[in-house]
Parts: structure tokens; C-alpha cells; sequence
């Protein structure tokens, strides 16, 4: 019989248990399993009662968007303005991503309006899309990020007034 079935202790596979509560924060779930045979990791958190964000909306890519307009491509990729109260933040560290696929047309330009809820970019985590939406209508005054830059937690992206 092996030390470890003797002493009744579990060996545990700490980069998983990492990439699950990264997982976790990523997804904004309170709670994740996972089995594989006769082994079962479990990894939850207390849902905070105080004012939550939102749930992420995952809207269909490039549906029914406003016509495209000429984004102005000084603005992208921009320093951040002294003062960024309308810029769009990242909810999570990622990668932007301007547009749902290489080539294709950016979700939003500087110049161009936008309505409440439409996708500005998308920021992937862990394999994820996680579309980051438009909180008001307005329009985009000034794109911060570039596509494929690797974002922070509360990194402004995109200004919208």
C-alpha cells in the first residue's frame, strides 16, 4: 500500500485548481466541477451581495449593425485621454480583439454611433469570447486598444460619449 492510500491524503493538482478559479473569475460563475474518473476538484466562491455587474450578453457577431463609416486610424491604439469617465473598461485581463475574425470589419470606429448593447470588441479569456458591449448609446470618440493587445482588469478600451 502506498504512503498517500495510507495517510488518506489526496494529491492535488494545484495548476488545475488555478486554472479553475481563473476560470471562475473569467466566466463570472460561483462555482465550478470537474471529475475525471475517481477523482472530483470542486472550486467555489461566495457571490457577492453587493451591486454585481451585469451578466455578459453574447450577442450574434455583425448582427444588424449601423453602416460602416471611415474609422479614423490615428485614434486607435491611442495613449489614454487625462480623463477617461465614458471609456468602456475591460471587465477581465484577455486580448482585444476589434473584430470577430482577422480581416473583417471592427465592430466599432471612431466616428461611428452606437446603441446601447451593441459589441464594441471582444476580449478572450481562456479560450473564451466575451463580447464587451456598449453600456449607453453614443458615439466612439476614440479606440484604445489595438486588435490582438493583451488588456488588463479595468483597462480602458473604447470611449464612447
Amino acid at each position: 500500500m502506498t504512503d498517500q492510500k495510507q495517510s488518506g491524503a489526496m494529491q492535488v493538482d494545484v495548476e488545475l485548481v488555478r486554472q479553475l478559479a481563473e476560470l471562475l473569475d473569467a466566466t463570472h460563475l460561483t462555482e465550478i466541477e470537474v471529475e475525471e474518473g475517481d477523482r472530483k476538484i470542486r472550486v467555489a466562491r461566495k457571490a457577492a451581495a453587493v451591486n454585481q455587474a451585469p451578466a455578459m450578453h453574447y450577442a450574434p457577431p455583425l448582427a444588424a449593425s449601423p453602416p460602416p463609416q471611415a474609422p479614423v486610424a490615428a485614434e486607435v491604439g491611442a495613449p489614454a485621454p487625462a480623463s477617461t469617465a465614458n471609456a468602456v473598461k475591460s471587465p477581465m485581463v484577455g486580448t482585444a480583439y476589434l473584430s470577430a475574425e482577422p480581416g473583417a470589419k471592427p465592430f466599432a470606429g471612431v466616428g461611428q454611433t452606437v446603441a446601447a448593447g451593441d459589441t464594441l470588441l471582444i476580449v478572450e479569456a481562456m479560450k473564451v469570447m466575451n463580447p464587451i458591449v456598449a453600456p449607453a448609446a453614443g458615439r466612439v470618440t476614440q479606440v484604445l486598444v489595438e486588435n490582438g493587445q493583451p488588456v488588463e482588469f479595468d483597462q480602458p478600451l473604447i470611449v464612447v460619449e
